[in-house]
């Protein structure tokens, strides 16, 4: 029932996200916001090939994404390679993405994981998500609960939501550090109140079992209907339940606090 996220994060890089050299990619990034991106391709292709690892990345992106040419992975990988040998870490993330799936290049988890580690070790805290997961999982390197503990606190400790679920569960689970419900509570709670409905789900767990924290149902429903609201089928059935165990004034209660945690969070 309270299961870790095992698929990889796969971010739509936006074009010109990764730090470009604004002066030079100027009329490109104009181009591109006006939806041109022949002349957007037009102005960066000149700018990679004579090594600007800005205009390199965000090439491989249209080709990615199919902007002004045709969707081509390899030339996306192709790209994003000779951004990445410069050291840029999102293209090193993207490169590792596409060697993860099998896109542009044969599927290959040693590769994915060489790439990922490179833009994890730049703080890159997608890469150190996926890097975690890698090791969580066994690919590309021996299985290790701990290191991938480590790579998720990386990224948790960077506000990435899915991180800090997935350490919530590291430590609920006691799968690579001690098990520890007070700190599984902890991250769970930072991913909820980003939006993260698996963690608000598992939140209203803890909160109606008083793992890590005394039994609270109005909590326990106030979470679950904030995950219910996103489509969790397991938080509506939970409801369902909860509602036969309360007075109609803590259900109003609860009611009441998802409003306001809506509204706070999401408005």
């Amino acid at each position: 029932m309270r299961r870790i996220a095992t698929t990889l994060a796969v971010v739509g890089a936006l074009l010109f996200s990764a730090g470009s050299a604004w002066a030079d990619l100027d009329d490109a990034k104009a181009a591109a916001q006006r939806g041109d991106f022949a002349t957007a391709l037009q102005e960066l292709r000149p700018l990679a090939e004579q090594g600007d690892a800005a205009a390199q990345f965000n090439l491989g992106v249209m080709y990615d994404k199919g902007y002004g040419v045709p969707k081509n992975d390899a030339e996306a990988v192709k790209w994003w390679r000779k951004a990445a040998e410069q050291g840029d870490a999102v293209a090193q993330f993207k490169l590792g993405i596409m060697y993860d799936y099998g896109k542009g290049v044969p599927q290959n988890d040693a590769e994915a994981v060489k790439w990922y580690r490179k833009a994890a070790e730049q703080s890159y805290a997608l890469a150190q998500f996926n890097l975690g997961n890698m090791y969580r999982l066994g690919k590309g390197v021996p299985e290790n609960k701990a290191e991938a503990v480590k790579w998720y606190r990386k990224a948790a400790e960077q506000g990435y939501a899915m991180a800090q679920f997935n350490l919530g569960n590291m430590y609920e689970r006691d799968k690579g550090v001690p098990e520890n419900d007070a700190e599984a509570i902890k991250w769970y709670r930072k991913a909820a109140e980003q939006g993260y409905a698996m963690a608000q789900y598992n939140l209203g767990v803890m909160y109606y079992f008083g793992s890590g924290v005394p039994v609270n149902s109005v909590k326990a429903y106030m979470w679950w209907s904030l995950a219910m609201a996103q489509g969790n089928e397991s938080a509506t059935k939970n409801l369902n339940i909860i509602k036969e165990e309360m007075n109609s004034a803590d259900i109003s209660k609860a009611q009441e606090l998802a409003i306001e945690m809506w509204k706070m969070y999401y408005n």
